[in-house]
């Protein structure tokens, strides 16, 4: 059973800040399985506050590799308690349960790729003792997060299979469409910000978060979405990837996921006042 220690690959790489350039991507991955976008579709207020969801999330996910095992397991039990009462139908007619197995495996399985493409797009490609390794200690993770071993490939070879399987069964539906109307549109992260200047930083970060989700999206679902590519945009992606890659290694390791380190002690505190009374 693989332990998350500090500078061991998992601590390491997870919260690395690059990642956060994958989030529409990882987004886009998350509902195109078919059960994730029903729930999201039926249970998230990702529309109308995507930045608190946002805040949320990363604090959440924080905790899995940075706030202890006690912290893990209790949020762990605790997403599944929230996620035991989202049922539905999904788009094709079919009941669902946001716990299926399959699906909240597949949420597991972004997070964990996640890492893996911000070091393969912005930073240097983990070697592979470290991927086995990390992969391990993800596969901790998903325990904690009650996903069964049966769900989760063994080793990483055998993960990457299921990853790309996984992703050539999926097709567009309704709530990557909506995902995408929502980054388009997204409302002001702060009532204080101006009009004038979030209509001019909106339309921005709008285009740049299309752009980067065209670009890390594998092939094969960036183009089932309709998301289209060029050599020239890839040309530009490049550029752009290799000044981040750059800047990146200005960053001292220790401190490329110090956010994230901060967000798991900030959610530990609180749980523990909370549970104090």
């Amino acid at each position: 059973m693989a332990v998350i220690t500090k500078g061991s690959p998992a601590w390491r790489y997870f919260g690395d800040f690059r990642g956060g350039l994958l989030a529409g991507q990882v987004l886009v991955l998350q509902v195109a399985h078919p059960v994730v976008a029903a729930g999201v579709r039926d249970h998230s207020n990702y529309t109308e506050d995507p930045w608190t969801r946002l805040m949320r999330t990363a604090a959440s996910l924080s905790i899995y590799v940075y706030g202890g095992p006690e912290a893990a397991q209790y949020e762990a039990d605790r997403l599944r308690e929230v996620h035991r009462q989202f049922r539905g139908t999904r788009e094709d007619g079919r009941p669902y349960s946001a716990l299926d197995p399959h699906a909240y495996a597949w949420v597991h399985a972004t997070l964990v790729q996640l890492a893996v493409d911000a070091q393969r797009f912005y930073g240097r490609e983990i070697a592979p003792g470290d991927l086995e390794v990390y992969y391990a200690q993800m596969r901790e993770v998903g325990w904690m997060l009650g996903i069964k071993d049966h769900h989760m490939p063994p080793d990483w070879a055998s993960f990457r299979t299921y990853y790309d399987e996984t992703i050539a069964g999926f097709a567009h539906n309704g709530t990557i469409g909506t995902l995408f109307d929502t980054i388009a549109a997204v409302p002001k992260p702060v009532a204080w910000l101006p009009d004038a200047i979030w209509n001019r930083l909106a339309g921005a970060q709008g285009r740049l978060q299309m752009f980067l989700i065209a670009a890390t999206l594998p092939p094969v679902l960036r183009e089932r979405v309709g998301l289209q590519w060029t050599d020239r945009r890839q040309r530009s992606f490049d550029r752009f990837r290799a000044v981040v890659r750059v800047a990146g290694t200005l960053v001292p390791p220790t401190l490329r996921s110090a956010h994230v380190r901060g967000l798991a002690a900030l959610n530990v505190w609180y749980r523990g006042r909370v549970a104090a009374g």
